[in-house]
């Protein structure tokens, strides 16, 4: 069992860092809310602590999963930084889904101090870190990479090394443009659906089992049809995801209309006030 640090306890990091101290690891834990670190360690046991560097020190590893880019940045640089308080030989793990050319540059600072680093964002939402079955795409050294893998398999039922420090980023933007795709055709299906008088529960029960079927079909399909759009991971954040995607295709040349697209979809989401609605609402706008 390893001495840990966990910055930023949202709907993300809260229950990975708690799955940390469930299999037996030494946790502290820093969020920019106090009451919401002091209820944590209520919870879950470990140490809160007042800045990163105060709740790295001392760690072998330091985890982050925080907002975008610049959450990043404020968590990890400057005299309150977690790598202020960083050893040589210790290792920081971002969960974050930010741009690949953040993770390089935050990897860049962090070799001329000795510390090892990974971007390792994540997929599964919400109920993937409350289970502990995230699936987990890393980029970094191979061998820093294997001291940090056992403690992220705390919290993942899959973890892998996808390549040097960036490419992790940069497999979650392959995931987001092949969600964000799926979702759309999925939201069209179920509309055709309901205008052609159909039973749409049957109908997603029987292409399910075919071509058709999806994750998302299989766990939003009926939601979608319902109306809840109250779970799950927020529009707000794959517009956030997206844009990060859209970036980096216009550097390395990459065309992608649907995904272009399907953004602007979710535009129209927030207009109608879904800025905190699960991303399979996209059928909201089809129904207006």
């Amino acid at each position: 069992m390893a001495k840990v640090a966990f910055l930023g306890l949202g709907v993300m990091g809260g229950p990975m860092a708690g799955h940390l101290a469930a299999k037996g690891h030494d946790v502290t834990v820093y969020n920019r809310t106090r009451a919401k670190g002091e209820a944590w360690v209520a919870r879950h046991g470990g140490t809160f602590r007042e800045t990163p560097r105060e709740a790295a020190e001392g760690c072998e590893i330091v985890f982050a999963c925080v907002g975008n880019d610049d959450d990043l940045r404020g968590v990890v640089q400057g005299e309150d930084g977690a790598f202020a308080g960083m050893q040589p030989g210790t290792i920081f793990v971002d969960h974050t889904t930010a741009s690949a050319e953040i993770a390089r540059a935050l990897s860049a600072v962090a070799a001329k101090a000795g510390i090892g680093f990974i971007d390792a964002p994540v997929s599964g939402g919400q109920a993937g870190a409350e289970n502990g079955t995230l699936t987990v795409m890393c980029g970094g050294e191979a061998e820093t990479y294997a001291a940090a893998e056992p403690a992220i398999l705390s919290f993942a039922k899959a973890s892998r090394l996808m390549g040097p420090v960036g490419s992790g980023q940069l497999t979650k933007m392959v995931n987001q443009i092949a969600i964000a795709g799926v979702v759309q055709g999925l939201a069209e299906a179920i509309h055709f659906a309901k205008h052609a008088n159909l039973d749409v529960e049957g109908v997603l029960d029987v292409i399910s089992k075919g071509a058709a079927g999806s994750w998302q079909m299989e766990n939003r399909g009926k939601t979608m049809n319902a109306d809840k759009f109250d779970f799950g991971f927020a529009v707000d954040w794959m517009r956030k995801d997206l844009g990060i995607v859209l970036a980096e295709a216009r550097r390395n040349g990459a065309q992608l209309p649907v995904a272009a697209l399907v953004d602007q979809f979710y535009a129209d989401v927030q207009s109608m006030g879904g800025h905190r609605w699960d991303t399979s609402s996209l059928i909201a706008r089809l129904q207006r």
